[in-house]
């Protein structure tokens, strides 16, 4: 896709992060704009905001974890507008505790944001895409250290990222096969400024943790210093923006792999090299002299 005026894009997570640096940039570009995210307060902020700036916008408040919600975002898309040429997913949550003290709680909130929420997007929408046989592209916002490398203690974020990225590759080489005229796109950042450490607070009452279960990690020494190296990471000054930027890129290169950091390709080189000699799993941090 190369050109964009007057086409539809659906942007998950749209009232903050890479999702409002992807829907401030699809208006720049012309099209016309859904926002959809679950924060109700922040999602109106962010359509007058566009709104005031010219663009054409249908906001829809949704939470992406249940399909129900992405089927009806799909059809006031459509009832609105009439077509969708962009899938934008770019909603994420985060925790952060040992794998053994991560609650079942943890793993439904994460996954069912992280990955269904893509899974279930796509679902209602490529549909459309493939009746539509026009030019249509989707991108999924994943991770490097989440999708690419085993962090230690992100258990819940780690999985949901590996298993978006090979859903990614396997949509990809069907819709080649198949769809050509719709394209995929993996953003996999190292780090960025983002937000997504601030997420607890969208976490549904029915998947919050008991008070009790609010400090954990104490039986590792390493863990709060880990704790702190990886918060300090997420909130590096990589402008959302600048994703913005390499999304776009990407779209119009129908690149499917997309790295914004250098450093990406080293940590992806060494756990391959781990696979390939074979050598067992190393903590990364450890390995880099971070923690002991």
């Amino acid at each position: 896709m190369k050109k964009f005026k007057g086409k539809v894009a659906v942007i998950t997570g749209a009232s903050g992060g890479i999702g409002r640096a992807l829907a401030e940039r699809c208006a720049q570009e012309s099209m016309k704009v859904v926002l959809s995210d679950i924060d109700k307060k922040a999602l109106a902020k962010t359509a007058k905001d566009l709104k005031a700036a010219g663009a054409s916008v249908l906001a829809v408040t949704t939470d992406v974890s249940k399909p129900e919600d992405m089927e009806a975002l799909a059809k006031k898309t459509i009832d609105k507008f009439g077509a969708v040429h962009l899938l934008c997913n770019a909603t994420g949550v985060h925790t952060l505790t040992p794998i053994a003290e991560s609650t079942l709680a943890d793993w439904q909130w994460v996954i069912g944001v992280n990955l269904n929420g893509a899974i279930y997007g796509i679902s209602a929408f490529l549909p459309i895409m493939m009746k539509q046989d026009t030019e249509c592209h989707i991108v999924n916002v994943t991770s490097v250290l989440g999708g690419l490398y085993a962090l230690p203690y992100n258990g819940p974020y780690n999985v949901s990222q590996y298993g978006l990225i090979t859903f990614s590759e396997m949509l990809y080489q069907e819709l080649t096969a198949m769809y050509p005229k719709i394209k995929v796109s993996v953003i996999c950042p190292d780090y960025a400024d983002t937000g997504i450490l601030e997420s607890e607070r969208n976490r549904p009452a029915e998947l919050k943790n008991a008070p009790a279960k609010a400090k954990r990690g104490e039986a590792d020494p390493n863990f709060e210093k880990i704790k702190g190296i990886i918060e300090a990471t997420l909130r590096a000054e990589t402008p959302p923006e600048q994703l913005a930027d390499m999304v776009f890129e990407a779209i119009k290169a129908e690149k499917f792999y997309n790295f914004p950091h250098p450093t990406s390709k080293v940590i992806i080189a060494d756990r391959l090299a781990r696979v390939m000699e074979p050598r067992n799993p190393e903590n990364l941090l450890k390995m880099m002299g971070m923690v002991s």
